[in-house]
């Protein structure tokens, strides 16, 4: 259950961080509530994560989650950078959310 909480929590994270540039530096009601809301949300989900999962290994899949979920959101939303590199980035980000998830399962046995 830890990986499902570690999941919601980083999409979690994928949404505020989508908001924040609408809420105007905290300054509007209704985005920056959306915004608090996911904050909450992702923390609370991480920190039901970490019950199962080693601190390292959940805070470091939860930033990768949420960098690879704002990044495409970046590029597929708001028109941001598809880059050789930069898609080479996001894959090697992704290798290493899968490595942790598989080194973490490996040292559960």
């Amino acid at each position: 259950m830890g990986w499902v909480y570690l999941l919601l929590a980083g999409s979690a994270e994928i949404f505020y961080a989508a908001a924040m540039p609408k809420t105007g530096g905290f300054t509007k009601l209704g985005p920056s509530l959306f915004c608090l809301f996911f904050i909450t949300a992702s923390m609370y989900l991480l920190s039901l994560a970490t019950r199962t999962i080693p601190i390292g290994t959940a805070y470091a899949v939860w930033v990768g989650i949420g960098a690879i979920g704002t990044v495409a959101f970046g590029v597929i939303a708001l028109g941001e950078g598809r880059s050789l590199l930069r898609l080479l980035c996001f894959v090697l980000i992704f290798a290493g959310i899968v490595g942790l998830k598989l080194l973490s399962a490996e040292s559960n046995q």
